[in-house]
C-alpha cells in the first residue's frame, strides 16, 4: 500500500469546487498530499478547501483563484505553489464548462445549426486550452524538478458520441429539441489526444499523463433522464458521485507507474455496449 502514499507531495486540482473537483481534492488530501483547490470562483474554492481541511488536517487543502484561460494566471499560480509548498507534483486538468441538458429546458444556442463562434471559442478556451496552459506551466516545473503526474478529466463521450434522445421533449419539434453541445465532446475528445501527446513529449523526464473519463453521475437528475440513461448502462445505475475517488488515487500515484498516455474509461460499462 505504500504505493498509494502521497505525503510528501502537493497537487493542484483546477475546477475544483465544482461537483468532482471537490472529489479530486478529497481523494489525494485521503492519501497524504497537501492539495490547492483552484477555480475561477476563488471564494468557493477557499470555502471548499476550509471544508474539507476540517476532515483532513490543517493547512493539508487550499484554495485559490484561477483562470484557466489566462497564461499569467496560471503562471502565477504555479509560482505560488512552489514558493509556499515547493513545488506541484500532480495536476489534474478538471476545469470545464458542462452544459447540463435535463429538465427538458431548451437552450436555443445549444443545437449545432446556431451554435455560436463565440461560445464555441470560450467553451474550448476552458476545457482545452485551459488544460494545455496548465499542463505547460505545472508540467514543464515537473520536468525539470524529477518528475510528477498530469491527469485530464475526460470523459465517457470522449469515446461515443453524446445520445441526444436522453434529452428528447415529447411533442416538440425536431429543430426545438434540446441537446448536448457539440463542445463538450469536442473538448473531452481532444484531451485524449493531448494526454497521448504530454506522455510521450516527457517520458524520458518522469512526467507521467493519463486521462480518466468517467461516466454520468448522479446529482438531482429528473428521474426520467436517469431512468432513460440508466437503460443504456450495463450496471444499471449511474455513479455515486465518490465513486471515482479509488481511480484518482490509483492514477495520481506510484500504483500507476508503469503506466501513461492511456485513457482509464469508468462507466458502468457504457461504452461496451
Amino acid at each position: 500500500m505504500q504505493r498509494w502514499d502521497l505525503s510528501g507531495r502537493v497537487a493542484v486540482v483546477t475546477g475544483g469546487a465544482g461537483l468532482l473537483g471537490e472529489q479530486h481534492a478529497a481523494a489525494l488530501a485521503e492519501c497524504g498530499a497537501v492539495v490547492a483547490i483552484a477555480d475561477v470562483d476563488g471564494e468557493r474554492a477557499r470555502e471548499k478547501a476550509a471544508m474539507l481541511s476540517k476532515e483532513f488536517g490543517e493547512g493539508r487543502v487550499l484554495g485559490a483563484s484561477l483562470d484557466v484561460t489566462d497564461p499569467g494566471s496560471v503562471a502565477s499560480l504555479c509560482q505560488w505553489v512552489v514558493d509556499t509548498h515547493g513545488g506541484p507534483h500532480i495536476l489534474i486538468n478538471n476545469a470545464a464548462i458542462d452544459a447540463k441538458v435535463v429538465g427538458g429546458v431548451v437552450d436555443e444556442t445549444s443545437r449545432l445549426e446556431t451554435f455560436s463562434v463565440a461560445r464555441w471559442q470560450k467553451e474550448i478556451d476552458v476545457g482545452l486550452t485551459g488544460a494545455f496552459l496548465c499542463s505547460q506551466a505545472f508540467g514543464s516545473w515537473m520536468a525539470r524538478h524529477g518528475g510528477g503526474v498530469i491527469l485530464n478529466i475526460a470523459s465517457d463521450l470522449s469515446v461515443f458520441a453524446p445520445d441526444q434522445r436522453l434529452y428528447q421533449v415529447e411533442g416538440r419539434p425536431d429543430d426545438q429539441q434540446p441537446v448536448k453541445p457539440v463542445t463538450y465532446s469536442v473538448v473531452k475528445t481532444a484531451l485524449v489526444g493531448l494526454t497521448r501527446y504530454l506522455a510521450v513529449y516527457w517520458a524520458d523526464k518522469n512526467v507521467r499523463v493519463n486521462a480518466l473519463s468517467p461516466g454520468g453521475v448522479y446529482n438531482g437528475q429528473p428521474p426520467e433522464f436517469v431512468s432513460r440513461l440508466t437503460r443504456l448502462i450495463p450496471l444499471a445505475r449511474m455513479a455515486d458521485v465518490e465513486e471515482y475517488r479509488a481511480a484518482i488515487q490509483f492514477l495520481c500515484s506510484d500504483a500507476s507507474r508503469y503506466m501513461t498516455g492511456q485513457n482509464l474509461v469508468m462507466d458502468g460499462g457504457r461504452s461496451v455496449w
